[in-house]
């Protein structure tokens, strides 16, 4: 139970504002919201440490923007990810906070600007083709409250490119690697550092990359300990555990 929700909610119960009837409601949509098409899980902050992403994929824009009214009224920021600029336009016709992001197809809404963590997420690509995924991950975890740097078109082709921003690479909590082709960039980045690295294959590359199939095969068998992979294009998966792990390392 969300203690701080159900205070306020017994002060307004005290106060007048509400009456019993309307708390018992209240109560009722606490854990989650059925809403025909679907449940909205309003505690997912407090089992996760963030709360619900839409997935906008396959789904209606009016679906969207229901369920992001439903998540706007209990207090929460909405990220909603895989959205086209139809998505946008129903989000910004809800509420005029939305920020569209569209090479990490994404959509923001914020109700408060906040504090971020002093520990950095630093997202790097091998090349520039693998920015969208690197943006994805990138506004996810800004948007979950880590400081996030990006550092594009780093790959093993011109390995001297990451060598001349050494500091930044040092210097980071969490390492986000974004890489299609042969996949090679993580586990050199994994080699030169004590930090954990997300690695991510996207589906860019020639015939034999077989849709990002070698780059994820690449990144599994990294002789570099430390690095743990996600799905292929997955940058919001990305995002969210290099969030997770950022936050454990603030004071």
């Amino acid at each position: 139970m969300d203690i701080s929700r159900l205070k306020k909610l017994l002060a307004e119960v005290k106060s007048g504002k509400v009456d019993i009837d309307g708390a018992l409601e209240k109560l009722r949509h606490l854990p989650y919201e059925d809403i025909g098409f679907a449940m909205v899980d309003h505690h997912r902050h407090l089992r996760q440490g963030a709360p619900e992403v839409i997935f906008c994929e396959g789904k209606k824009p009016s679906q969207v923007a229901a369920i992001a009214a439903k998540m706007i009224e209990k207090g929460s920021d909405v990220l909603a990810t895989r959205a086209g600029r139809d998505m946008y336009k129903a989000l910004k016709a809800l509420d005029k906070r939305a920020v569209y992001h569209e090479e990490a197809r994404a959509v923001v809404i914020l109700h408060g600007k906040k504090k971020a963590t002093e520990g950095v997420v630093l997202v790097l690509t091998a090349g520039t083709t693998d920015i969208p995924v690197a943006e994805e991950a990138a506004v996810t975890a800004r948007t979950l409250g880590s400081t996030v740097e990006t550092m594009y078109d780093v790959g093993v082709s011109g390995i001297h490119r990451l060598f001349g921003r050494k500091d930044s690479v040092y210097g980071a909590r969490v390492i986000v690697v974004v890489a299609g082709m042969d996949g090679a960039l993580p586990s050199v980045v994994g080699g030169l550092v004590d930090k954990p690295v997300i690695a991510v294959p996207t589906s860019i590359g020639y015939g034999a990359s077989f849709g990002g199939v070698a780059a994820l095969l690449t990144m599994l068998n990294s002789c570099a300990p430390g690095v743990s992979v996600v799905n292929i294009d997955n940058g919001f998966g990305a995002g969210c555990m290099a969030h997770k792990i950022n936050v454990l390392g603030e004071k």
